[in-house]
């Protein structure tokens, strides 16, 4: 028996200032906050993309900017992605963990342009994930839709009561739960690491 954490990134493993990202967007763009989410924070846009709707990140980049209206770099989109992002080394600690217990994999909702570049974006954490830093987009789907994590089930071989997510989304945690994998909604470092403890001494 080999046992499966998941670990979302946004508001577990990272502290992630949204506003903070779509005021450098601003910056960038020349778009208001209201205008930038009109144009592509949507079902044929971000939501699209975290669902594997873009073939690969240049696609990503080039739909974004045409939203836009602007050229946007590869470097530019990650510097200003790269901005919002704070480490929690408490919760990442908590990964370090999970992988002395078994195997760890990120699941987060994100593009295919996230998924090519997070030793990029999330190098402290990289180290510890390797070859399992992944988005949603890799699997065809975006949470809470049960399929992501049927998906992962999948191609990790892995039964979902052999399985640990944590997010910090109700509806999220919800979704996985459904399918019989542990979850834990994300609240302290030290509840998550309870958590990971408690899980695996239950399946051990």
């Amino acid at each position: 028996m080999s046992l499966l954490f998941l670990f979302d990134m946004d508001d577990v493993l990272y502290d992630y200032d949204w506003r903070a990202r779509m005021a450098g967007l601003t910056a960038l763009t020349g778009l208001e906050l209201a205008e930038l989410r009109r144009r592509w924070w949507h079902d044929e846009g971000e939501w699209a993309a975290e669902a594997g709707g873009f073939a690969d990140g240049e696609a990503y980049r080039a739909a974004f900017g045409a939203a836009f209206g602007v050229e946007i770099t590869t470097d530019d989109w990650l510097a200003n992605r790269r901005s919002a992002m704070t480490a929690r080394p408490d919760a990442i600690a908590a990964v370090a963990r999970a992988a002395e217990l078994g195997r760890v994999s990120l699941l987060t909702n994100n593009g295919p342009l996230v998924d090519e570049h997070l030793a990029r974006l999330a190098p402290e954490i990289a180290p510890l994930f390797g070859d399992h830093l992944r988005t949603s987009s890799r699997y065809g789907a975006r949470k809470p839709d049960p399929r992501v994590f049927e998906r992962v089930l999948e191609h990790y071989a892995t039964d979902p009561r052999d399985t640990f997510f944590v997010d910090d989304l109700p509806e999220n945690v919800a979704s996985a739960a459904s399918l019989g994998i542990t979850t834990y909604r994300y609240g302290t470092a030290e509840g998550l690491r309870a958590a990971i403890k408690d899980f695996a001494a239950a399946r051990a």
